[in-house]
């Protein structure tokens, strides 16, 4: 049986000391500030953005990888007959995983094999780490397809966002209602729910309260025994403090949680969701 190599795209929010680790590949996306362009994860993160940001006034806009450099990531990986997964950002969102699959047929048939996760950030993350645990384990590339596929519905990525400036800037809301959101201190909670974002509730006055009302959900699961214990994501773009409040909570609700990841989001999830966004991502069993 040929050894496997998984593949992901930085939306994933792995950061390199997890992808080291895990022996992960990332393909950089492209963050552009009119004709400057930076590889997200490589010469820009999300400190740097928001500086730039500010300096500028205006967000970057976004690339998805070419199908070249795809190619080449593959060919690199495949270069000692190894056969090729990749797990990328759902196709809703960005055309990532259509490049992949450009990309995959220029090789030969079936030694790429291209996943859309249906979701972003550390969702993705959580359908990488499972395939490498796999891949440890011996698993063949059909039994990891299979629980990538059986876990696909039951990942839960849900975030609170800090401001709606960002959102409005990248056209996702109005500016009524990006000023009656910060005139009222209003924080969404996002989920990505079939491969999109959905508004899963709002909440006014301290952040606590977001974060407090995000924890609901994962109580639920928790207390219902729903949450596969080996791993849960915290994911946020400069908040370590509210992190650690949610690694403890996460501890609590779920006492026997094998790993609790802290990581930061990267230069392309923060152009869309801002300063001061949190995430709790987990899977359900």
């Amino acid at each position: 049986m040929a050894a496997i190599k998984i593949i992901t795209d930085s939306t994933a929010d792995l950061g390199p000391e997890l992808a080291r680790r895990h022996e992960v590949t990332v393909v950089p996306l492209t963050v552009q500030f009119d004709q400057e362009s930076y590889l997200d994860g490589v010469d820009m993160n999300t400190e740097r953005l928001f500086r730039m940001v500010g300096e500028r006034k205006r967000l970057p806009t976004t690339a998805s990888p070419s199908p070249g450099a795809f190619h080449a990531a593959f060919s690199a990986a495949a270069a000692d007959g190894s056969d090729v997964i990749f797990i990328g950002i759902s196709s809703k969102f960005s055309s990532t995983v259509q490049n992949a699959r450009i990309a995959a047929d220029m090789l030969p048939e079936g030694r790429v094999t291209v996943f859309d996760s249906a979701n972003l950030s550390t969702g993705i993350g959580l359908l990488v780490l499972l395939a490498t645990d796999m891949v440890r384990a011996g698993r063949s590339r059909t039994e990891i397809i299979a629980a990538l596929e059986e876990a696909r519905p039951k990942v839960r990525s849900t975030f609170v966002i800090d401001t709606l400036e960002y959102l409005h800037k990248g056209g996702r809301c109005s500016g009524v209602q990006a000023l009656a959101g910060a005139l009222l201190h209003i924080r969404p909670m996002i989920a990505v729910v079939d491969g999109g974002m959905t508004v899963a509730g709002k909440t006014r006055g301290a952040r606590q309260k977001a974060l407090d009302a995000m924890l609901e959900r994962f109580a639920q699961d928790a207390g219902a025994g729903l949450i596969r214990p080996d791993r849960v994501f915290l994911t946020h773009t400069g908040v370590h403090e509210d992190a650690l409040y949610l690694a403890d909570q996460v501890r609590r609700l779920l006492p026997g949680v094998g790993e609790v990841a802290e990581t930061a989001a990267g230069s392309v999830v923060g152009s869309h969701c801002g300063p001061g966004t949190i995430g709790v991502l987990y899977v359900l069993k």
